[in-house]
């Protein structure tokens, strides 16, 4: 090539080349720019246990097909949120996180492995949660959850474990912990070792303000005293499953609002709220109870938004998921492009009462009882009058393992996941038939979406980790804590 030529060439490589430099140079730039955000008085986190985008689509699709026969969705009121994202939920040591792996990522900004609580990896280093730092700060703080406060995710908030099993050693962290409203289901009180005080009895002598139904809860008033206010279901102690919910049971949506006018003050508040019991009826492959459970969950959302409408310039909301679970998918081989969500509403109590208020005294009066007996139940309680030979066949089958007690092989586990074989196999009809589908009875990796309406929501834009949540929310709360632009 003559050197004419080569000149030629390489001019021609500079004007493509640099233009692509420059922009990379920038991009480098952009990735360590710390981005400055306008401060709120007040934040809400919102967590969907178990829910990321198939669990809200459900919910959504599921309140379109109750009003009317076209096809679409009706959505929620955090789905409208005008800033939105997908967040990366694997942890330290799985792609697929739990629940306290999931939970230190958002409430401390740190990755760490699967069960263990606000803790490193070694299990040696605990972790300061962004509660925590509120608190620090002069800010008020607040705790609620649908399931036993001594949970996963609500302890996440609140205390350093080795594992989230450690149930009374949490209960204890949270009974001296200094912050001041934590509501929701009741702590587990049977996990309290032989000789020690429980830890209803610790938060007594501490002077708490404990409130066990509606009328003591209504009647609390703002003020310098800790409040602790708990549900006890008939399943666990966590509050009840909104399909199965009665008149003087109380609400997450209560909870929330309670919560607000408890904690409302001119320094602000943090407040956390979870959504657990969308993960429970997940892992059972109940869509119903999910579905049922998501509506409550933004109903409580919407507590919320009232206030943030109240205060425009100083609120921000957050709503998110921690993982998804059960492997839900709007889409079934049996009903191919078909979908018909108006089944779900066939269902009118939840697997849990199912087993609690049904099939357990049904196994105890009818220890041989057939299926032909226990039928008109379910004909009331799942709405389904007649079965294909197909779904009679797994029904039956399902109908004597739950009568003689379901064995630990590999089948059973694939086909029951450890619940009643009847129920989960009642629920797996139900949701075929409406076009859902389920691939697990555990978690899974897929993303969970982020939504964010108020002050510094745009933050919450993008594609970013579980552990970005936290340093956002703490950079809108003006903790200190920096946030760089998203990769």
């Amino acid at each position: 090539m003559k050197m004419s030529s080569l000149k030629k060439y390489a001019a021609l490589l500079l004007v493509l080349l640099v233009p692509s430099l420059i922009w990379a140079e920038g991009a480098r730039e952009t990735e360590t720019e710390e981005i400055q955000a306008s401060q709120a008085r007040y934040v809400f986190l919102f967590i969907g246990d178990g829910m990321a985008l198939t669990q809200i689509n459900a919910a959504e699709a599921y309140l379109k097909a109750r009003q009317n026969t076209s096809v679409g969705v009706e959505k929620l009121a955090f789905s409208q949120f005008p800033n939105q994202g997908l967040t990366t939920t694997y942890d330290a040591g799985s792609f697929i996180t739990d629940s306290a792996s999931a939970g230190t990522a958002i409430a401390t900004g740190n990755k760490t492995l699967s069960g263990v609580i606000n803790m490193d990896t070694s299990k040696s280093i605990k972790y300061t949660t962004i509660a925590e730092m509120a608190k620090a700060a002069g800010m008020k703080v607040g705790v609620i959850s649908s399931v036993n406060l001594d949970h996963a995710t609500p302890a996440c908030f609140y205390a350093k474990e080795a594992s989230r099993n450690n149930y009374y050693n949490i209960g204890v962290q949270l009974a001296h912990s200094n912050f001041d409203y934590f509501a929701g289901g009741m702590l587990r009180l049977d996990k309290t070792p032989q000789g020690q005080k429980n830890v209803h009895e610790i938060m007594a002598e501490k002077g708490w303000l404990i409130a066990s139904n509606r009328e003591e809860l209504q009647a609390l008033r703002p003020g310098n005293r800790q409040v602790y206010a708990y549900s006890k279901g008939f399943a666990g102690n966590a509050l009840d499953y909104a399909m199965d919910m009665k008149a003087d049971n109380i609400s997450l949506a209560e909870y929330t609002s309670r919560g607000i006018e408890l904690l409302d003050n001119e320094n602000g508040f943090f407040m956390m709220v979870e959504g657990g019991k969308i993960d429970w009826a997940c892992h059972a492959n109940d869509a119903a109870a999910s579905i049922n459970d998501t509506i409550a969950f933004d109903n409580a959302v919407k507590e919320a938004v009232d206030f943030y409408n109240r205060h425009p310039e100083e609120t921000l909301i957050i709503v998110t998921g921690d993982h998804e679970t059960g492997g839900l998918s709007l889409g079934f081989a049996g009903t191919k492009y078909d979908s018909a969500f108006t089944e779900i509403g066939r269902q009118k109590m939840s697997f849990e009462a199912f087993d609690h208020y049904v099939l357990k005294p049904f196994k105890q009066n009818n220890p041989t009882g057939s299926l032909a007996q226990l039928m008109p139940e379910i004909r009331k309680n799942f709405g389904i009058d007649s079965l294909s030979p197909y779904e009679s066949e797994l029904l039956e089958k399902a109908f004597n393992a739950s009568m003689k007690g379901v064995g630990e092989d590999e089948e059973s586990y694939l086909l029951y996941g450890g619940y009643e074989p009847i129920s989960v196999t009642l629920t797996h009809i139900l949701n075929n038939r409406a076009g859902l589908a389920w691939a697990s009875y555990s978690h899974t990796g897929v993303p969970v979406a982020t939504f964010a309406l108020g002050v510094g929501g745009e933050l919450f834009n993008g594609y970013y980790d579980n552990t970005e949540i936290f340093q956002k929310a703490a950079t809108v709360l003006g903790l200190g804590v920096p946030v760089l632009a998203s990769r």
